[in-house]
């Protein structure tokens, strides 16, 4: 059998990209489950710790992981990628592979809770500072932001839970004129949906936990490199052009070209904070990516449905959906999303935090979780959890209220959803 055409469709990679069965092997990707490889000499562990290019052992690399990094980094157009045990540790380490204490870094303050918290608190206290900037600055404003210090951009395609849509150009056009790279986290789009590399982003990033496993079975996250930055032109990131002391010397960009960042992404950080997935782990991530085109097609279906329906109701004050016409980045989704805008949906009820309470607890078919993009509808109330952690203010910059409810749309019959929904809002 051949390797996957790197020309193929989506729907095409999302099954073969990344593993192709050997004659007579497994049809699937199999489960590597063993934390150590034997080699019949010394020479040979040398070998891969000169040119890592085969798992030596499974806290930085394993065969199973392997395969869905290639199947990822193909769906994304990247020339690698690195899998996490979550979407935080991936946020985690695609900045500290830029980032040493003394550097800043700029965000747009849109972006999920839990990246807020590890920006502005965790990092400030590695002495990395977050810079936050409105999504819908100016250029010039936002290059007023970035410091000599500063290592690169961050945003979110489509931000949780305000699904503001980030304008990857403008932001890539500003950091590459700065020389740093832009990471963008493409969670709630997916591959299927987005692909920033396409649009300029550098890094892209994903909580593997939502869409792309979609049945919330397990954690994880991946990096994905585009092998677009150059490094060396830059003249910002000695860690990349100057030999790294601890591993013998290399130099990364010398030796692994465009790959330089994903490398050293996980020959440094992996190697020492090995926060990796396990191999079971991955083979259930594989499951879902395999079908993730379909899910996402129905995903969104299924959200504008919801949709239209809760903008008919006259006891929601608004409905956040980027995929209506009324919305106010209906343009940029159309620009950059023009396939549909994922299934998660933002209502803000009449009546505040009360309200949005006696909403959600009378659901029956939508369950109340602190997960998104399930292959099952669930609801939350942000303001009382993954944002329970900001002060005001920050919630306001994210686009939150007292009154608002992320509805994350599953894949039921939708005459179903929409009457759960209907049901719940006649008890407010």
């Amino acid at each position: 059998m051949q390797p996957c055409n790197p020309n193929a469709k989506l729907e095409t990679k999302c099954l073969h990209a990344g593993y192709t069965p050997k004659n007579g092997g497994p049809g699937t990707v199999p489960i590597v489950q063993s934390t150590t490889y034997r080699f019949d000499s010394t020479e040979k562990v040398a070998e891969l710790f000169d040119m890592p290019t085969e798992p030596m052992y499974s806290r930085f690399a394993n065969p199973t992981c392997d395969a869905v990094e290639q199947k990822i980094a193909a769906l994304e157009g990247g020339v690698g990628a690195m899998l996490t045990s979550s979407g935080q540790a991936a946020s985690l380490l695609s900045v500290l592979n830029l980032c040493s204490a003394g550097d800043s870094i700029v965000s747009v303050s849109t972006i999920y809770g839990g990246t807020v918290n590890l920006f502005g608190v965790t990092l400030k206290r590695f002495g990395i500072e977050c810079i936050w900037v409105d999504p819908l600055a100016d250029e010039e404003t936002i290059s007023q932001a970035i410091k000599p210090n500063t290592k690169l951009i961050f945003g979110e395609t489509i931000a949780n839970p305000a699904l503001t849509v980030f304008d990857i150009e403008k932001f890539a056009k500003i950091a590459h004129a700065h020389q740093i790279p832009l990471i963008v986290d493409n969670t709630f789009a997916t591959p299927i949906l987005c692909r920033p590399i396409e649009f300029g982003a550098d890094i892209v990033i994903h909580s593997t936990t939502k869409y792309m496993d979609g049945h919330a079975l397990q954690c994880g996250g991946v990096i994905v490199d585009g092998g677009t930055f150059d490094w060396e032109k830059s003249g910002k990131f000695p860690d990349f052009t100057e030999p790294d002391e601890s591993y013998h010397g290399v130099v990364y960009t010398r030796e692994f070209g465009k790959m330089a960042y994903i490398i050293k992404a996980r020959m440094q950080l992996m190697r020492d904070f090995g926060c990796y997935p396990a191999a079971h782990s991955a083979f259930l991530l594989n499951l879902g990516l395999e079908t993730l085109p379909v899910r996402m097609k129905q995903y969104c279906e299924n959200a504008m449905a919801v949709a239209k329906m809760l903008k008919q109701s006259d006891k929601i004050a608004s409905v956040t959906y980027p995929n209506l016409p009324d919305d106010p980045y209906h343009e940029m989704a159309k620009k950059y999303l023009p396939n549909g805008t994922c299934g998660v949906i933002s209502i803000s009820i009449k009546g505040g935090r009360e309200a949005a309470v006696r909403f959600m607890d009378a659901l029956q078919l939508a369950s109340i979780e602190v997960h998104v993009a399930d292959i099952r509808t669930c609801v939350l109330h942000p303001a009382s959890a993954t944002h329970r952690q900001l002060t005001e203010e920050q919630l306001k910059a994210a686009g939150i209220d007292g009154g608002l409810i992320r509805i994350s749309v599953g894949l039921e019959n939708i005459e179903d959803i929409l009457a759960d929904l209907q049901q719940a809002l006649e008890r407010v």
